[in-house]
């Protein structure tokens, strides 16, 4: 994979980094694998408090590769395929409904720690999709991003239509999908794509996610599981939700240090 992909963990930070930087990031099938597999492997991984996902060179991420387009043209590639391979509708889905190509994008929301983005250069059709997946979005003021799809007469099939509901408002996310035009990343912020700009987003990205790192891991990863649950539940159930996760934190050991740490005013020591 680290052709494609080559994660370096320090101080419980995951510095994820796709690095085909000849290709500009382009999504081919190795590329689709390493997404994935680095993923998921990172889901167990020990000690694990936050990750950072960011493009190496010119781009983020440009997108699909082009040779999967004129694969499309010339018939190579079947009506119903995916573009990470296999049947759009009958492939091996996750639990959460993901094909392998929608598993490639969302294999990073479901991380059980918060993912920040690292967004510059380009961002377009499933790279654009990627660049959504992170909790936290740091883009590049004049990184180009576009849900590109219709301009090959596709729509976003890697998870962008779930990601992109509640993120930006139901006519924006019309409107950049049926145009395919391409936005920079000063709009982006303005609509809700990118948390903020920043001219340096991948060392932006790596202080804040440092700074996630020092708090307590217990109590990141329940809020994270809270976001998870706010995206479906009804009103009852996100309360009872609530109330389950602080009744669990509460008086725990990485609570407690939380408390001590803050009365005694010094660093505080989390165990994992």
């Amino acid at each position: 994979m680290t052709d494609r992909i080559q994660v370096t963990i320090t101080n419980g930070v995951a510095d994820v980094r796709l690095v085909r930087v000849d290709k500009m990031n382009a999504l081919d099938d190795a590329m689709f694998q390493a997404l994935v597999d680095t993923g998921e492997r990172l889901k167990t991984e020990t000690g694990l408090r936050a990750i950072v996902l960011s493009g190496e060179g010119r781009a983020f991420c440009a997108g699909l590769d082009m040779g999967n387009f004129g694969k499309m043209a010339s018939g190579e590639r079947k009506s119903g395929e995916s573009s990470a391979g296999g049947s759009l509708v009958t492939a091996n889905r996750t639990d959460g409904g993901s094909n392998r190509a929608q598993h490639a994008v969302m294999v990073w929301r479901e991380q059980p720690v918060p993912v920040i983005g690292a967004i510059h250069g380009v961002a377009f059709g499933g790279g654009f999709q990627l660049a959504i997946a992170p909790d936290i979005r740091l883009v590049a003021p004049d990184t180009k991003l576009a849900i590109l799809e219709i301009k090959w007469g596709l729509v976003p099939d890697m998870a962008g239509m779930v990601l992109l509901k509640g993120m930006v408002r139901d006519d924006i996310a019309r409107e950049l999908t049926y145009t395919g035009r391409i936005f920079d990343g000063t709009e982006a912020a303005r609509i809700g794509v990118a948390t903020r700009t920043s001219a340096d987003p991948r060392t932006e990205a790596l202080a804040l996610a440092n700074e996630i790192a020092g708090k307590s891991p217990t109590a990141i990863r329940a809020a994270k599981r809270l976001f998870a649950v706010q995206a479906h539940a009804t009103q009852r159930e996100l309360l009872e939700a609530e109330s389950a996760e602080q009744t669990a934190l509460i008086s725990s050991p990485n609570q407690v240090e939380a408390v001590l740490s803050n009365m005694q005013k010094r660093a505080a020591v989390y165990a994992d």
